[in-house]
């Protein structure tokens, strides 16, 4: 089977959209090793670096190094921790929104650098003239030759370090190895029929992430080899990928979205969306790392890789049983109620997210038949700081077959950022009918067919959407009780009034309790047949003892 599907037909993507910020969201900063630069030392320049890369904790900040030589300049761009000394050096400053230069002694000699929190702040350099008089150049050799003693000791703290980085990288490797090698599909977990090849499978585990982001470290991309086009929309092409270990002829097997240069403010957003490390979640696309491929003119996301492939295809190919409909209902309800979510479950504060472009083929099915929500590049932040403004600018996107009423009438409340949330429940009720239309249980099946079926061209316009109401729910479908009730939920899901809809949370609540309620019902209906046997075999056996009595 095709394992990813990507509608081509949506509308055009906005330009960058509002970033967010908080305490929790891993920074992102240019990350190259010392590199020759036309740099000079004057007022500001960039640092023409090529890697942007997730920092590994939220307390290391983005910095640059700039090293004046002989005849020529480098640069070095890096994430690091301020309370630990660099080449001898403690920064200051760091909390700056901009990187500004200051000269430094280092372990090496004298430096300039700069360190700074914002996003990819350490790509532009800023340097202040200096108020002081030049140091002679007795004097920096008087200087160096006292501090001989200290770079000797930086000098071998620093190959200390670097022993120690190595052989913690060596172990990861390995861990990482045997845990691709000892994973299992789960018990009891339903089959994805032949479709399904082995994986490294998204199972909440950070073994992927961390290995990927500890390569992307290196001023070399990953080692990344495209195996097979699986997917091409409108704005990127999805590949499936071998990422190479390092250590040993083996692979993972990865998938890999990439952008054409012109598309970079979708890319630049579904990256910022995944790089949030509260966006991670059982039933939301397993991020791995992205990269900026400027020899290609390309930009990366490299994620998980399902071989199920989306849900569209998966449907198209499949008819699915009631467990399976509970399995991939319940699992798509949680995702959304996820991104939607103010808060984890720990209670930690989050900000909410809105995918604006829910549809079947934005859904992947993973292995055990449950969902993952995929393709962020409409996405949105609900930031508390998002003004009317910038809501507005970010009004009419999705695609025009599973948009809201509001949406296509453009008559969003702007003003309140639930309106945005109540959109996606309403196109989450259109996938959760594809699904049910798929489900033996409804009695005849028809062949696959999207929300609104051949009564909209394939590609609908925004105008010719307008004039519809809803897909058709059968009688038929209602006699089974489980059926009746995903039914009254997706009913309730597209109404046309947003603020009649259910929530997410509600949605993953009531699906759940569908499913328990159902058990309770199999659970009697089993206990009572098993009091009428037991019932009919003590009357069956009086009759032998009177019979055998008489004779």
């Amino acid at each position: 089977m095709i394992p990813w599907l990507w509608e081509a037909q949506t509308l055009p993507r906005p330009s960058l959209l509002s970033q967010f910020h908080s305490a929790d969201v891993l920074r992102l900063c240019k990350f190259c090793d010392r590199q020759s630069s036309s740099c000079n030392g004057t007022e500001s320049c960039m640092s023409h670096c090529s890697i942007t890369s997730v920092c590994d904790s939220r307390e290391e900040v983005c910095v640059a190094i700039w090293i004046k030589n002989e005849t020529s300049f480098t640069v070095e761009t890096l994430c690091h921790n301020p309370s630990v000394l660099l080449y001898g050096i403690m920064l200051d400053d760091y909390n700056s929104s901009s990187c500004v230069m200051k000269e430094k002694n280092s372990t090496s000699g004298m430096v300039h650098v700069c360190s700074c929190t914002e996003e990819e702040c350490n790509d532009k350099m800023v340097f202040v003239p200096s108020k002081c008089s030049p140091v002679g150049d007795s004097l920096i050799s008087i200087i160096l030759v006292s501090l001989l003693p200290l770079i000797v000791m930086g000098v071998l703290v620093a190959a200390v370090i670097h022993w120690y980085c190595v052989n913690r990288r060596r172990h990861l490797s390995k861990k990482w190895e045997s845990n691709v090698k000892m994973r299992k599909p789960k018990a009891g977990g339903l089959d994805c029929r032949d479709a399904c090849a082995f994986m490294a499978d998204d199972d909440g585990s950070d073994s992927s992430s961390i290995h990927a982001n500890n390569l992307n470290h290196n001023t070399e991309p990953l080692p990344i080899e495209l195996d097979l086009l699986v997917g091409k929309g409108r704005f990127a092409q999805v590949y499936k990928a071998k990422l190479k270990q390092s250590s040993s002829a083996q692979f993972e097997t990865v998938a890999v979205k990439i952008f054409p240069s012109e598309e970079y403010a979708s890319w630049k957003n579904e990256k910022d969306i995944f790089s949030n490390k509260d966006l991670r979640h059982e039933n939301v696309l397993h991020f791995l790392t992205a990269e900026e491929r400027k020899a290609e003119k390309q930009y990366w996301l490299i994620t998980a890789f399902h071989p199920c492939g989306n849900l569209q295809e998966y449907l198209t190919r499949h008819v699915i049983s009631w467990e399976e409909l509970q399995a991939l209902s319940s699992s798509l309800a949680r995702g959304v109620a996820h991104l939607h979510s103010d808060r984890l479950t720990s209670g930690r504060p989050k900000v909410p997210i809105v995918h604006r472009d829910l549809k079947s083929s934005n859904v992947l099915v993973k292995k055990d038949l449950t969902c993952c929500i995929c393709d962020f590049g409409l996405a949105l932040c609900l930031d508390s700081s998002l003004s009317v403004d910038d809501l507005a600018n970010s009004g009419q996107v999705g695609t025009a077959r599973y948009m809201a009423p509001e949406v296509l009438e453009a008559r969003l409340d702007l003003e309140n950022i639930e309106s945005f949330k109540q959109t996606d429940i309403y196109s989450m009720a259109l996938v959760l009918w594809e699904m049910t239309s798929r489900c033996k249980t409804i009695g005849e099946v028809k062949d696959y067919e999207p929300a609104f079926g051949s009564k909209v061209r394939q590609h609908p316009y925004v105008e010719s959407m307008k004039d519809n109401d809803r897909p058709d729910i059968p009688d038929s479908w209602l006699r089974h009780q489980g059926i009746l009730a995903i039914c009254t939920t997706i009913k309730e899901c597209w109404d046309h009034d947003p603020e009649a809809r259910l929530t997410a949370h509600c949605v993953a609540e009531r699906l759940s309790e569908i499913e328990e309620e159902l058990d309770k019902l199999s659970s009697r209906s089993s206990s009572a047949e098993k009091i009428r046997y037991e019932e009919g075999e003590d009357r069956t056996t009086r009759r032998l003892r009177d019979t055998g009595n008489s004779k």
